[in-house]
């Protein structure tokens, strides 16, 4: 029973709730056991088993003008913990603002979408403290070893390393209170039918919040060219069923984006 009396599962319950599926077929190895447990699996993966999102890229024909705009090789994990744990980049990405925007209250249930190396991972868990989960989901599968083996070496809590495929990241139906997507929207093909889906996996009170870079010459991120335009942002995510419920300037090279997904129209009697 949930003491909140929203009447939706505990994370306790959704601890026990969410069913695991095989790593070998690409589909999302979920369990909410420990980290420890979750690294006896983890050290079976294959170490190519097939493209993440951000190296797969579909025919030119079948390719928009926008669709998974930047294409990076992910699997070398030390070169991109480098990149994304580069202690300058706590300056201007301001972590714990960031997961403030967010208004995250304990036992709730995020994903974080492209969870990479795991540089949001502390900042939620202190967030989500006592009984929260996150969802650390990426689809390369060296990345999310190395998320397992980062969460049991630094005893984060309530983590569950998710290794997705580039359309599915595998969110548990109505459960899930907060999608966190840094840096990674424009890696998403398909982006309308993608978000659409996604509707289904959030709670009561749900929310999508995007995190990229200004489609502009920055000191940091991906050149121009790989960017997308935050009012773009706002066009598909409104395509998708989404409104644009909060915003924030605090970021130098980042717009954030907060989106609740727009209720069905009421029939008409």
């Amino acid at each position: 029973m949930n003491p909140r009396g929203t009447g939706r599962p505990t994370a306790d319950a959704l601890r026990g709730g969410m069913p695991g599926i095989a790593a070998g077929l690409l589909l999302a190895l979920v369990s909410f056991a420990a980290p420890a447990a979750f690294l006896s699996v983890a050290a079976t993966l294959p170490s190519v088993a097939a493209a993440p999102a951000a190296t797969q890229s579909p025919a030119p024909a079948e390719r928009g003008p926008h669709d998974a705009t930047a294409r990076h090789p992910f699997d070398d994990v030390e070169r991109w913990v480098r990149v994304f744990d580069d202690p300058g980049r706590d300056a201007w990405q301001r972590p714990s603002l960031v997961v403030e925007a967010l208004r995250l209250r304990p036992g709730m249930v995020v994903a974080d979408l492209g969870a990479g190396t795991g540089y949001f991972l502390p900042y939620l868990a202190k967030a989500l403290r006592p009984g929260g989960i996150i969802l650390a989901i990426d689809p390369q599968p060296e990345m999310v070893r190395h998320l397992a083996e980062r969460t049991h070496e630094a005893k984060i809590a309530g983590v569950v390393p998710v290794l997705a495929l580039p359309d599915d990241p595998f969110l548990p139906e109505g459960r899930v209170d907060r999608v966190l997507i840094v840096d990674t929207y424009h890696h998403i093909d398909d982006r309308t039918g993608y978000f659409r889906r996604m509707r289904r996996a959030l709670a009561p009170g749900g929310r999508v919040v995007v995190v990229d870079f200004h489609k502009k010459p920055l000191p940091v991120g991906p050149p121009p060219e790989h960017k997308l335009e935050r009012d773009f942002v706002v066009k598909e995510m409104t395509l998708s069923g989404y409104d644009l419920a909060d915003e924030k300037d605090f970021l130098p090279y980042q717009y954030l984006l907060v989106f609740a997904p727009i209720p069905p129209a009421e029939p008409h009697p």
